[in-house]
């Protein structure tokens, strides 16, 4: 990287790191408290995709994709997970 790119990137990284850990510890909160079943599983998936992002940030950073193999199965849990969970939800509720 060169001029401003280089001295942007820095405060941009911090930024970043900031909030994908304030969006980790409301997830983590979320998935302490419920109160639901759902709220829960929902909070799940968004530590899933925070921990991704900072992955790719991590990436994006560093100019490699040594992780890539670990975001898309990340990404692959999250909606089979998200899925399992909606169609085992829906079949409790039917009457």
């Amino acid at each position: 990287m060169t001029g401003a790119a280089a001295q942007i990137m820095p405060g941009v990284l911090a930024v970043c790191s900031v909030l994908l850990s304030l969006a980790g510890f409301g997830a983590i909160l979320r998935m302490i408290k419920g109160p639901a079943l759902l709220d829960r599983v929902l909070a799940a998936d968004v530590l899933l995709v925070v921990v991704a992002s900072a992955l790719l940030l991590d990436m994006a950073a560093n100019r490699h994709t040594n992780h890539l193999a670990l975001v898309a199965g990340i990404t692959l849990i999250g909606f089979i997970g998200s899925v399992t969970v909606a169609r085992f939800v829906q079949e409790r509720r039917r009457p």
